[in-house]
Formats: structure tokens, sequence, C-alpha cells
């Protein structure tokens, strides 16, 4: 019997700028194994192994660098992704027989799911499954999601590029506001269900000149519609434009969110929001009667490759190589991390911790870090964030636009 092993990567929930730069530094570890035959990627997450559709990437990177390198530069998902709870297998296993029959018929012996709290839930899931059946394979989850809100680790992969476009699209929408001779607020939804990592990084925008956004309001306090329209109107007094970053998810005393509306839950029952920022402008405009506009970021700020942290990038890319050392050492139901040892230099290092203190566990922004009137945020939220968008990515661009590894394979 071959003492050669095959390992299966796959990636799952919300596409980043990062997540792709993981996927090459597992690859590149993989390739440099001395035990690995082939390396496998699963098309859209864990479905593509129920569905058995597979590619092979040692024939796709195994013989060039340069690829290697344009799939870290490459935004969102090279392998697609996927929303799919597993049951629990004490209701329907049957999942769980296809999935492990799958690596069985491909010799995986280290599969690696690249995501988020959900993704991890899988994670957790097929490990104590492998463990209760005595299956011998090493699964590890690699973080990913540009929330920032995955427990045991300092921040995720991700994260740094989605606050570097925040922070410089602020900036421009500000530049943009200033020009007019005219009273008026603009109000900028930036995506964060219940955690509002990333509506706090547009406070890195704020310059010498331009102290855009005035106002910041976030999911872990409280909003109240009336307070709002108070701040807004305070601001005024002292200022022609008043400039807001919301997050979707802000909530009122009672814990309803305060949205437009919402399209239903998802899979994971994580309600769909939109039309916060919506809402805010009409209130704006009922109550104060000023020039208003609402500006949703949306997807926007999840592949803006072109503009992404070179901090983000790297680390990514060593969370991928140490998830490779990490199953090769025979570790299992492990989640790689990273901790920050000093802000200033920044460094950081990296280990992991058990799946299951992540999967389906949330972290917000300490109270603390948020000022007490809750419309803005605290310095050392601000020394935190500063650090992740450090470093900038060179761009190769064809006829204009980036370019990027191409992703037919995911059309058929």
């Amino acid at each position: 019997m071959s003492l050669k092993i095959n390992c299966l990567i796959a990636q799952s929930g919300g596409p980043t700028t990062a997540i792709n730069s993981s996927l090459a530094g597992v690859i590149h570890q993989a390739i440099q194994a001395t035990n690995v035959d082939q390396i496998y990627g699963s098309l859209n997450g864990i479905q593509g192994v129920l569905k058995d559709d597979l590619v092979n990437l040692t024939s796709s990177f195994e013989d060039s660098s340069k690829k290697l390198m344009t799939l870290i530069h490459t935004p969102s998902m090279f392998l697609g992704s996927c929303r799919y709870k597993l049951a629990d297998p004490l209701d329907d296993d049957s999942d769980y027989h296809t999935i492990f029959q799958q690596f069985l018929k491909y010799n995986i012996k280290y599969f690696f799911y690249i995501g988020g709290n959900d993704s991890m839930d899988t994670v957790d899931k097929l490990s104590a499954f492998a463990l209760q059946h005595h299956i011998d394979i090493q699964i590890i989850g690699i973080p990913k999601t540009i929330d920032n809100d995955l427990s045991c680790i300092d921040h995720t992969p991700g994260f740094g590029s989605a606050a570097k476009y925040i922070a410089s699209s602020m900036l421009e929408i500000a530049h943009d506001t200033y020009i007019y001779d005219t009273k008026s607020v603009t109000i900028v939804e930036i995506m964060g269900r219940n955690a509002g990592w990333l509506t706090a990084a547009s406070a890195l925008a704020r310059t010498e000149y331009s102290d855009a956004p005035h106002l910041i309001y976030l999911p872990e306090t409280p909003f109240s519609t009336s307070a709002f329209v108070q701040d807004v109107r305070n601001k005024l007094k002292d200022r022609k434009h008043v400039i807001v970053a919301v997050s979707e998810g802000i909530k009122d005393l009672d814990g309803q969110y305060i949205s437009a509306n919402s399209t239903g839950t998802d899979q994971f029952g994580h309600v769909m929001l939109s039309g916060t920022g919506k809402y805010l402008e009409i209130l704006i405009r009922d109550t104060i009667g000023c020039k208003v506009r609402s500006i949703e970021l949306n997807v926007l700020q999840r592949c803006a490759s072109h503009i992404s942290s070179q901090t983000d990038l790297d680390e990514a890319y060593t969370l991928g190589k140490e998830a490779f050392l990490l199953a090769a050492k025979g570790e299992t139901a492990k989640m790689v991390t990273l901790t920050r040892t000093s802000n200033d230099p920044y460094t950081v290092s990296y280990s992991n911790t058990d799946v299951s203190n992540v999967a389906n566990v949330e972290k917000q922004i300490p109270k603390e870090w948020i000022t007490s009137s809750g419309n803005d945020i605290t310095k050392e939220l601000l020394d935190y964030l500063y650090p992740l968008i450090q470093g900038e990515v060179p761009v190769t661009y064809k006829d204009g636009v980036p370019a990027y590894l191409p992703v037919t394979h995911l059309f058929r």
C-alpha cells in the first residue's frame, strides 16, 4: 500500500479578498510535502464533496509559481462557495456517510475547510463524526470572514482588506460631499449583522483635514431613533455636512433590527437585512428636512482586491501554510489562529485552538471600545484597527482592468 496520501481543500460562506491567499498557502505547503500525491479542491464547499464535484489542484499549480501568486491576488473564492448546514448526525447522518465515502474514494487524509463561524460548525461536526467512527483523517479549519467576528483569534483574514476598502471609500465619499455649499447628511450603511467591526473601520478614514465619519453606530449598542436625530441636529449646528457610518444590524432598545425590510433567514438562521440606511435617510428627511442620501456599500466591501491590505494577504497565506503543517503533525478538529504579540511594531504569532471553541460563537466589539454616547469609537479600537490595513498590493492589469485568475470551472 502506498504511503502517499491526498488532501482536499474547500471554501465556504461569504467571499473575501484574502481567502484565496489561504488557499494558496495550503497548496504551496502541500506541493512541498513529500507524502502528498494529489491535492484536490471541492467546488462549492462541502456540497462539492457531496456531489463528487472535485478538481485537481496539483495539475493546475504544481509547475506554476506565477499562477499561485496570481491566485493570492485574485478576489472571492477560486473554488466557489456554499451555505450548507450539516444536520445533527443523530437526526440524519446520510450526508456524513456520503462525505466520508468520498474521502475514502479519493484517499483523502487531510481535509481543510476555509470559512467563518458556520464553516467551523461543519469542521466541528465532521471531526466529531470521524472520531466517533474511528476514521483516520485530519480535519482542519482555516478562518476567514470580513466580519471579524470569530472567537479565539485576534482578527480574521479578509477583515483587514475590507476595512481598508471601507476607510478609503469613506474618505472619497467625504471629498464628494464637501464640494457642495448646502447642508447635507450622508448615511453610509456597512455590513455587520451583530458585530460592528467593519463599521468601526470607517473611522480609519479620518485625516488631519477631515473628521468624517462624524457619527458611528454599531450593533453592540442599542440604537434610539430620537437620539440619532438629535445627534445629527447637534452636528449640523457646527458643520454643513454630516457623514454617518451605520451597521446594517443596528437594533432598538427591544432588540429589533432598525431596517426598512428583511428578506427572511438563511440556512443557518441568520436574518438577511437590507434597507437600514434608507430607513434612516427617510427619518432624517421627515424630521430635519435637509438634503440627505444613503449609500449601501453592500457586497463591494467584500472583494476589492485592487485595494487589499498586504498585511491581510500575508497573514492569510501563512495561516494556510500553518493549517497544512498542523494536519501533517496528526492534529485534527482544530482551527489555526493568530495572536497579536505587539501593536507597535505590529507582530503576530500563529497557533491553533479546538474548533469547538469557535463554531457558532460570535465575537463582538468590547463595550469599552465604544464611546459612552454610543455614536463613536475609542482610541483603543482605532489602535487595534490601524495595523490591519497597512501595506499596498501591486496589482497586475490587462486591457485596463485587474488580471485575476479565471474561474471558468465554476460556470459548468
